[in-house]
């Protein structure tokens, strides 16, 4: 598998640079990072969440975690929730299983990017595979996706 071809197709259709890469098989976003030799404040991981009646995607740095309490004061809505594994393979079929990259205007959910991401001068995402990634201009992926900035993540100690 390579790249998702809507997203390529979306990418170069928008006249976006962009550098394509391939690395060892890594499941998680930290694991890319590490792989892609890139910091982890730079690689974008996609949380999907189920918000009410519909599904919204979360986009934040690697080495953060997800504050679902944070999350239900920023955003308007009385459910949220983890999507399923059901879910994600219905909504990304072009994706495989957790490497669906954050452009939720390709797939439909609306997207939040957490504040310290939206800082970074360039991010990195999967690109459809645990395989590959896209490197890229955050100022591009806001002009493409148009994601909302919020307070969605905290940082995770060790020990």
């Amino acid at each position: 598998m390579s790249v998702a071809k809507r997203l390529k197709e979306y990418l170069e259709q928008n006249h976006v640079p962009y550098s394509h890469c391939t690395h060892r098989m890594a499941y998680t976003a930290q694991e890319v990072a590490a792989t892609q030799h890139v910091p982890g404040q730079n690689m974008a991981k996609t949380v999907v969440l189920k918000a009410d009646d519909q599904y919204v995607m979360v986009v934040l740095p690697a080495p953060l975690k997800l504050d679902l309490e944070m999350l239900r004061r920023e955003l308007p809505f009385g459910r949220l929730e983890l999507a399923s594994e059901k879910d994600l393979a219905w909504l990304f079929m072009d994706s495989e299983l957790g490497a669906m990259p954050p452009l939720g205007n390709l797939y439909n959910p609306p997207v939040f990017v957490d504040q310290s991401l939206a800082v970074r001068e360039e991010i990195v995402f999967n690109a459809g595979t645990h395989m590959d990634t896209i490197q890229m201009r955050y100022d591009d992926f806001e002009r493409l996706v148009h994601p909302k900035v919020i307070h969605a993540a905290f940082a995770t100690t060790c020990g």
